[in-house]
C-alpha cells in the first residue's frame, strides 16, 4: 500500500461517501419517532400512533428514537457493507503498525532529514538501530522527495550536505553509508541539539 493519509485512504475506498455511519443506516431504514409542541400542555409531545407498530431503536447521543420499518433483507445488506468496512479498517490498522511504520509511524511529508543520535546504545543495539533505519529507507523514504541523514557527535556527520532526490541509487547509498559508520561513545545533549539544529536549519525540510 502507499504512504498516504488515512483520510485519502477513506476516500479511495469509498468509505466517506457509502452512507454507513449510525444516522445515515437509521435514515434508510426508518424514520424518526418525531415530537412536536403542545401548546395547551406546553411541553414537547411524541406522536403515539407508531407505538407498538414498528420496532423501535433509541440513539443513546441524543435520545431520538427511530421506528424502523426495513425488511430483512435491508437489513442484511447493511450487516454486509459494514462488515465490509470494518474489514477494511482492519486492513489499514494491520499495515499502519506494520514493519518500520511501528517504530516511525508513516513518514508522509516529501523533505525529511532523519538525525540520528545513538546514545549509549551498545553495538548490538547499534547494529539493531541500523536495522529500523535501513528499513525506513527502504520501505518509505524511498516514496518520498528528498532526504538526508545527520548524526548527532562530538564532530557532526551529515550524508550528504543538502537533502538529495529520493531515487533507488540514493537510498542504497544512504544505507551502505549508515552502515559504515563506527559505534561511538554517547554524544552529549549538546551535540544532540546541534544536530536537530542543522537538520531544521534549511527551509526546505518539512520534517
Amino acid at each position: 500500500q502507499s504512504l498516504i493519509s488515512s483520510s485519502e485512504w477513506l476516500q479511495r475506498y469509498g468509505l466517506k461517501r457509502s452512507k454507513l455511519s449510525l444516522s445515515q443506516i437509521l435514515s434508510q431504514i426508518g424514520f424518526q419517532h418525531r415530537k412536536d409542541y403542545v401548546t395547551t400542555l406546553g411541553k414537547p409531545v411524541a406522536s403515539r400512533y407508531a407505538d407498538g407498530l414498528f420496532p423501535q431503536y433509541e440513539r443513546a447521543q441524543d435520545g431520538s428514537v427511530y421506528n424502523l420499518t426495513a425488511k430483512k433483507e435491508l437489513i442484511l445488506h447493511f450487516v454486509d457493507c459494514l462488515m465490509g468496512a470494518i474489514e477494511l479498517y482492519k486492513q489499514r490498522m494491520e499495515w499502519l503498525t506494520s514493519e518500520s511504520r511501528q517504530i516511525f509511524g508513516v513518514i508522509q511529508e516529501q523533505c525529511i532529514v532523519i538525525v540520528l543520535d545513538f546514545g549509549t546504545a551498545a553495538p548490538t543495539e547499534f547494529d539493531l538501530c541500523r536495522d529500523a533505519l535501513s528499513m525506513v529507507l527502504v520501505e518509505q523514504v524511498i516514496q518520498i522527495a528528498r532526504f538526508n541523514l545527520i548524526r548527532a557527535a562530538q564532530d557532526l556527520m551529515k550524508w550528504q550536505q543538502k537533502p538529495t532526490p529520493v531515487s533507488e541509487h540514493t537510498v542504497k547509498a544512504a544505507v551502505t553509508w549508515l552502515w559504515k559508520l563506527d559505534h561511538m561513545t554517547a554524544v552529549s545533549h549538546t551535540n544532540s541539539a546541534e544536530a536537530l539544529l542543522e537538520a531544521m536549519g534549511d527551509e526546505a525540510v518539512s520534517s
